[in-house]
């Protein structure tokens, strides 16, 4: 599956934007954690759209949404401080991916949906999400924790401890 190679410039530029992603998903997780009155409650209440009945039966159970919310608060610090690093840097896509996509799910921009909680703006079937969605699958499937990053460093002592290990 190594057929498609990245250029050095090009795996910089994409290095670069799994900091920068991982920032942001950093930031988002941070902001929750240290925000005791947060919870998802309010942006699962106002869901639209094909899941919306998942995410109000969420909402409307208190053991699930504190289940959510731990999951949400954790796991976003989690994903980012992994992107920073570039560590474990596919798995930490994937569920960046995962998150961001059960967020966009929730509330689609699709046209026709008005929400009462602010929106930072959509083009109708693309807004934040979809454009950090697709970042993350750039990082999934680049090498960018490899090039530069914590993964760098773990696969070299994998491979020199298996290069090593007697026959």
């Amino acid at each position: 599956m190594d057929e498609w190679k990245t250029s050095r410039s090009g795996m910089i530029a994409i290095t670069v934007l799994r900091v920068v992603v991982g920032w942001h998903v950093l930031y988002e997780g941070l902001a929750k954690l240290t925000s005791p009155s947060w919870s998802a409650a309010g942006y699962l209440r106002v869901s639209r759209g094909p899941f919306s009945g998942l995410f109000h039966w969420i909402a409307g159970n208190p053991q699930l949404l504190d289940q959510a919310n731990q999951i949400t608060m954790y796991g976003l610090t989690i994903v980012g401080v992994l992107l920073i690093l570039g560590l474990f840097t596919r798995l930490a896509a994937a569920g960046g991916i995962a998150f961001i996509l059960l967020f966009y799910l929730c509330n689609p921009p699709f046209v026709g949906y008005f929400y009462s909680i602010p929106s930072e703006g959509s083009y109708l079937i693309v807004n934040k999400n979809l454009v950090e969605i697709s970042a993350l699958v750039v990082i999934l499937v680049t090498r960018s924790g490899l090039f530069a990053g914590l993964d760098r460093i773990l696969h070299l002592l994998v491979f020199r401890r298996t290069r090593l290990a007697p026959a």
